[in-house]
């Protein structure tokens, strides 16, 4: 039997959900805060964040060797999935290639989701780290204004010319239909990171219009509560905020407490469709670089 990478990539991360643990904690920032390469000091993409958990450098078999340093007995390998794409014939019903004028095959781009293992530099002996992250700064408990949240936040509403209202309520959502972005009063949060969380998720939601990235099929746009589509448009927008408030430096342990406890409750849906995460997080990554003007 093969491997099956999207199975695997799954059972992961479902298996840390069921554990109250987030695997998107220190998600992809664009920093080097998180999981980066020790050969070239990059963070590694959104869905290998989720995957690898820990942040620091990560090395292959063959790269500790080559440093002169080797793998701790017993010490487990991590996966890092990425895609691949094939070229592949165009066929016609009979089975025969489709050609062009010329007699040529025509050749489609299938994407085929490849891995290879890494280990943790922690997991290694006489393998020196190369890059070292930045520290965090203390954040303040009360819900309050913070100047770079605020900034990213009114760029993207200006760009994208997405609706904002504020008013005292007891919901926040994002309507496709008006493209606006609905939140309680900054009053209402108890913590900075709360209000920014929920700004950023829903500012993920509106990167899904037509307008914009073009996320919502009509069959998104009618999804039931608690189906696939609507879960893996909960994913994409969950994963987003998580990956800018890290960006900016925003994080609690509160704030990723709640971000388990609203996540785990679509883990039916990703038992149900081993390709969902790899799939959220791939949108989510766009959303992100739309949201922070990245191209």
């Amino acid at each position: 039997m093969s491997f099956d990478i999207y199975a695997a990539v799954t059972d992961r991360i479902i298996a840390e959900l069921e554990k109250g643990q987030i695997p998107w904690k220190k998600p992809w920032t664009g920093s080097r805060a998180g999981a980066i390469s020790h050969a070239s000091g990059k963070p590694y993409s959104l869905l290998n964040q989720m995957l690898l958990m820990a942040p620091g450098e990560y090395v292959t078999y063959k790269q500790a060797q080559d440093e002169g340093g080797n793998v701790k007995k017993g010490a487990k390998a991590k996966m890092v999935v990425f895609w691949k794409m094939l070229d592949k014939p165009k066929l016609n019903p009979d089975g025969s290639a489709i050609t062009d004028k010329d007699g040529n095959a025509l050749l489609s781009n299938i994407p085929f989701l490849q891995y290879f293992n890494v280990f943790h530099l922690s997991d290694c002996e006489n393998v020196a780290p190369k890059w070292e992250a930045p520290g965090g700064e203390p954040l303040p408990n009360a819900a309050q204004i913070d100047a770079k949240a605020s900034a990213i936040f009114a760029d993207y509403l200006q760009r994208s010319g997405v609706s904002f209202a504020e008013s005292k309520q007891d919901e926040a959502f994002y309507a496709l239909g008006r493209d606006m972005i609905s939140l309680p009063l900054m009053e209402q949060f108890t913590g900075t990171a709360e209000y920014y969380s929920t700004a950023f998720h829903e500012a993920t939601h509106s990167t899904g219009h037509k307008k914009r990235l073009d996320r919502f099929d009509p069959s998104v746009v009618s999804a039931a509560f608690g189906s696939q589509d609507y879960s893996k448009e909960e994913l994409i927008a969950e994963i987003g905020a998580s990956a800018i408030l890290n960006e900016i430096g925003l994080e609690t342990p509160d704030s990723f407490k709640n971000s388990a406890a609203y996540i785990q409750s679509w883990l039916k849906s990703l038992r149900n469709d081993k390709k969902l995460i790899v799939s959220a997080a791939g949108k989510a990554e766009h959303a992100i670089k739309l949201i922070l003007n990245r191209a």
